[in-house]
Order: C-alpha cells, then sequence, then structure tokens
C-alpha cells in the first residue's frame, strides 16, 4: 500500500499541495498533521508508523516533511525499515526500494554520523578549553560555600537540629548525607 505523510508547521498552513501530489504519487492513504517538524510526538506520523506493514511504501512530497533534524529523520526511517517497508520522497527522487535510494539513504547516515563524531569532538575540546582556563562543568551548586558552613555550625552548634537540616535538605533537593548535616554515628 502507498501511504502518504503531509506536514505543515502551523495551523495558518494549508497541506493542499502535499496532498495533491501525493494523490498523484499513487497515495491510497494519506496522514496529514499540522505540527514542528522537530518534535517527535507527532499523533499522525506516530499512527502511520503503528499502521505500516511489510511491503508498503512512505511517501512524502520532501524530506523536510518528515523531519527538520537528521537524527530523527534517521530514526524514523529505520522505524520504517524494521517494518519491512519503503520510503520516497517525491521532491529529492530517493526511493529505498531501489539500490539506488537506498545508497542515497546510507549516504544521508553516513553524513548523520559524521556530525554527530563532530559535534563529540566540538564539545571534547570546548570542555578541556574551559578545563584550562578553570572552570569546571555542571550546573552551579543550590548553596554556597559560605551557606553550607552556616547551615553546619548551627546544627553542631545546637541552635538548629538535624530534623530542620533535613528539610532544609529536600527543599534544595540534596542527600541528606551532602555533607551539611554532622556525623551522629
Amino acid at each position: 500500500m502507498l501511504i502518504g505523510y503531509a506536514r505543515v508547521s502551523t495551523q495558518e498552513q494549508d497541506t493542499q499541495a502535499q496532498i495533491s501530489a501525493l494523490k498523484s504519487a499513487g497515495c491510497e492513504l494519506i496522514f496529514q498533521e499540522k505540527a514542528s517538524g522537530g518534535r517527535w510526538d507527532r499523533p499522525e506520523l506516530q499512527r502511520l508508523l503503528q499502521q505500516l506493514r511489510k511491503d508498503d511504501q512512505v511517501i512524502v512530497w520532501k524530506l523536510d516533511r518528515l523531519s527538520r533534524s537528521l537524527k530523527d529523520l534517521l530514526l524514523t526511517l529505520e522505524k520504517i525499515e524494521n517494518t519491512g517497508a519503503d520510503f520516497r520522497s517525491i521532491t529529492e527522487n530517493i526511493d529505498t526500494s531501489t539500490p539506488a535510494g537506498r545508497m542515497m539513504m546510507q549516504i544521508v547516515g553516513s553524513f548523520a554520523e559524521f556530525e554527530r563524531a563532530m559535534l563529540r569532538e566540538r564539545t571534547k575540546s570546548g570542555l578541556a578549553a574551559a578545563r584550562q582556563d578553570g572552570r569546571v562543568g555542571g550546573r552551579r551548586p543550590k548553596l554556597t560555600p559560605q551557606q553550607q558552613k552556616e547551615i553546619v555550625s548551627l546544627v553542631t552548634s545546637g541552635q538548629k537540629n538535624g530534623a530542620l537540616m533535613l528539610h532544609v535538605c529536600s527543599v534544595f533537593i540534596l542527600p541528606p548525607w551532602c555533607g551539611f548535616l554532622p556525623d551522629t554515628g
């Protein structure tokens, strides 16, 4: 079965041109959606993927109608392939039922892998440069070192009790063993 998927990003946009192209391509069933391509929680796309069967073919007017990000595009194409179905993009003339189409998708996959490797490399070198400048990663502590010392001082002097400090730790989402409570053992 030839199954079409049409998507526009906003409610104001219209899928009519895509639907016309999908009907001309022979689609018997068309799923249409008004949602951002960067979102994975697109109900119509999920319905399409759930109904997909072996030897079906998913057809889109253009690759970016299926997904805005290369990573999500490849994940969606993998789901299509895992069901034994094929994929075709009308505008880019990609058809995974042909050897050339499968090769084209492997090239796209290689670029995605290269993009991920480059991102990892940039992240690693950025973190290394930050460490050399004396900066460390992670979020800032919720309490300053002075506040931490003050809490320990209040508890150890008996001015505040451990139960209150447990409450303070829970408010700041800190584990009780975080070092702000005196060792009672």
